[in-house]
């Protein structure tokens, strides 16, 4: 049973990719991080100066800190600790705060305590007591608080949008008005594309076919991130087992949904909340997303084919 690809969790298992056009000529910067790539894309002729090994440098540092897979980062020393506080890193308590708000706000959909269930089912490295919940962590100024000791903190679903959030914060310092970021399918935008139009991006098809499932229209400023049941997963007989756990059984999401996109104003936010919706399932995900405004387009198999349904505004983009 493999691990998931990446040390932070991909949570674009369908994968949103820029659909460039005739968008005029452009120049990239890129690299990679997190066992995936990442690319902006700028105007040729913009001055991306030291931004790249910026951007590399601060992808570095939070792997040193929210990586489960490293037993030195932050996350791990906080999961091995005693019951307790633990200080950490000005960052690291950002998003775990997120993490256990999100929990609360999704209802336990989103779990930043499932990482031995993750485990169980071969997607993961943390161990820790599979019966603790939020409830058994807490943030407090600079430092985690352990109420239980079995309790462990897994930001995989979230912390590729704080990298993505942390590489446009870069670009706007660099005084770049116009990019394009793609974070291992997770993007985000500044400005317009080079012909002054919106950034394009596709949804891609969770089976795997060529053409998009839809081309959503991204004004500057927001974030897109996918997470989906196919790419990490693995079958065994006739069951696929996606990375994604929901909490409320400990066991990898079934049924029909194989796919949800959330854009939403910051990387952290449609990051988390893609892996809560799909999580959430078929049936509550879309409620859930319609419940708490959250802009966001379900793909599910029907039949042979395929039906997507868009919750809040999320329809406006889709062209």
């Amino acid at each position: 049973m493999p691990n998931r690809r990446a040390v932070l969790a991909l949570a674009a298992g369908a994968i949103a990719w820029p659909l460039a056009g005739r968008a005029g000529p452009a120049q990239t910067i890129g690299g990679t991080a997190f066992g995936t790539t990442w690319q902006a894309l700028l105007p040729a002729g913009a001055d991306a100066g030291a931004v790249g090994p910026a951007i590399a440098a601060a992808f570095a540092e939070v792997d040193r800190q929210m990586s489960p897979w490293r037993a030195d980062s932050e996350v791990s020393r906080l999961n091995a600790g005693a019951a307790g506080a633990h200080p950490i890193s000005r960052d690291t308590a950002q998003v775990a705060a997120a993490a256990l708000e999100l929990a609360a706000r999704s209802g336990g959909v989103f779990d930043p305590t499932v990482g031995p269930s993750v485990a169980r089912w071969g997607f993961g490295p943390i161990r820790g007591s599979a019966a603790c919940s939020p409830s058994d962590l807490a943030v407090e100024g600079g430092a985690v608080i352990k109420h239980n000791a079995g309790a462990t903190l897994d930001l995989c679903g979230i912390a590729k949008g704080h990298a993505l959030d942390r590489a446009m914060a870069l670009l706007r310092a660099a005084d770049l008005r116009d990019a394009l970021f793609d974070l291992g399918g997770e993007l985000a935008t500044l400005g317009t594309r080079p012909d002054g139009g919106p950034w394009r991006v596709g949804v891609e098809d969770p089976r795997g076919g060529a053409e998009p499932v839809a081309v959503l229209a991204l004004p500057p400023g927001l974030a897109v991130a996918t997470s989906g049941v196919t790419t990490q997963g693995y079958r065994a007989g006739a069951r696929l087992f996606s990375h994604i756990i929901d909490p409320r059984t400990d066991e990898p999401v079934t049924g029909a949904l194989l796919s949800v996109s959330v854009v939403a104003d910051t990387g952290t936010g449609a990051d988390g909340w893609a892996t809560a919706l799909l999580a959430a399932g078929e049936r509550d995900g879309p409620a859930l997303a319609a419940r708490m405004g959250i802009d966001a387009l379900f793909v599910l198999a029907d039949g042979a084919g395929l039906r997507t349904v868009p919750t809040h505004r999320i329809g406006r983009l889709m062209s």
